[in-house]
């Protein structure tokens, strides 16, 4: 994650990841945008990167690799992505990481993606920052939103996402307690672990000793939790842990750095500090033990999905 940048995030917040799309209908059909003459390379290369905007997906199908990228980026040939938000903006020099190859003729982009194997879209032109990619496989349409690497605010990411940061290591060990604070029930927690899902999620807590390896933690307890935003500092979360043996646990949450967070537990005034033990990059479907996961991370959609009025042109489907 980057330094900070206070005056661009609030600058974005108005506009980033948040524009809706209009419909314009001509005989039940979208409206392509495509200026003429401009190619779908010359179109796909005019941003550095392209942020998949996953609540303005229209369709009830998945694309897996887009499911999980925060961006993607076509890069000579050769596909990148920001599938993690642990090193986001370093990671690749903003790039992040190869996931695949790709090849664009005729405003259609083929897809051979290292896990997944092979996808095809149509390309769209929304307007002159916007996407859209259509798989007439899935009848399903992601909307990306082109920057340049100068311009993109992957603080702003990060922080609007920070669910699922949390997700992207095995266990957090528990490596600082406070010496002020009330005596509570979670200064007998040294393990915490979040599990993929969505924005409300699993979380699953140990009293095991720290210091020991993750894959030998016994589990004491699994419950929900939920990340909410606190009104007036976009850095500042709230952490809620629903333990059923007792109270639910509130923590204001605040990342440290990308591998540290810390929690400030509400009722005792405790502050505790958590390390992120074994990073997951999220590549494959199958990256992550399914006895520590509820599955492979990707990015939930929080808008309600819809049918996909784009009508299928190609005559071999």
């Amino acid at each position: 994650m980057k330094t900070l940048k206070l005056l661009s995030v609030f600058a974005l917040m108005a506009t980033l990841f948040t524009s809706c799309y209009t419909e314009v209908l001509v005989e039940d059909d979208y409206i392509n945008n495509t200026a003429p003459g401009i190619s779908v390379n010359q179109l796909l290369n005019s941003y550095e990167l392209w942020y998949v905007d996953i609540n303005e997906t229209i369709g009830y199908g998945e694309s897996p690799f887009l499911q999980i990228a925060f961006t993607v980026s076509f890069r000579n040939g050769v596909l990148y992505a920001n599938n993690n938000l642990v090193g986001i903006g370093n990671q690749g020099n903003g790039f992040g990481i190869p996931i695949g190859y790709y090849d664009a003729y005729n405003m259609i982009l083929d897809i051979d993606h290292d896990i997944d194997g092979y996808d095809s879209f149509d390309v769209y032109q929304i307007d002159s920052n916007t996407i859209e990619l259509y798989n007439p496989f899935n009848d399903t349409s992601y909307f990306l939103n082109g920057y340049q690497r100068s311009n993109f605010d992957y603080d702003y990411v990060f922080y609007d996402n920070i669910h699922y940061f949390v997700q992207e290591y095995e266990a957090w060990e528990k490596t600082y307690t406070s010496n002020y604070g009330v005596l509570n029930e979670f200064d007998n927690e040294n393990w915490l672990q979040f599990l993929s899902g969505g924005n409300d999620s699993t979380f699953r807590s140990s009293q095991d000793p720290s210091g020991i390896n993750p894959n030998n933690i016994y589990w004491d307890f699994t419950g929900d939790y939920g990340v909410q935003n606190i009104s007036g500092n976009f850095y500042l979360k709230n952490l809620t842990l629903d333990y059923d043996y007792f109270d639910n646990e509130y923590f204001e949450l605040s990342v440290i750095n990308d591998q540290r967070i810390e929690l400030l537990h509400a009722d005792s005034g405790t502050v505790y500090e958590f390390t992120g033990r074994g990073y997951i990059e999220y590549l494959k479907e199958d990256v992550v033990d399914k006895s520590k996961t509820s599955g492979q991370k990707k990015r939930i959609q929080r808008s309600a999905k819809k049918e996909n009025i784009r009508e299928n042109t190609r005559e071999e489907l």
